[in-house]
């Protein structure tokens, strides 16, 4: 599982909209949308980004079994 595909995981699973993401990032929801869909990059600025607004380590994104730590962090 890629990274985007693990941010939509765990943004889905907390009940969090990509317009609460979109508006964390300055930008548009398509604009996002697109981040999330794996049709453009996400740098390590947004990942921080997202990470927070998620309530979660960025590093999770990075694990291969994130589906289970995440939900450790508060």
């Amino acid at each position: 599982m890629q990274i985007h595909e693990k941010i939509k995981v765990v943004r889905k699973e907390k009940g969090i909209s990509q317009t609460f993401i979109a508006n964390k990032l300055n930008m548009s929801v398509s604009g996002y949308s697109m981040k999330e869909s794996g049709r453009r990059p996400i740098t390590i600025n947004e990942l921080e980004i997202i990470a927070d607004a998620l309530g979660v380590p960025a590093t999770i994104f990075f694990e291969k079994e994130f589906h289970v730590k995440w939900r450790e962090v508060s």
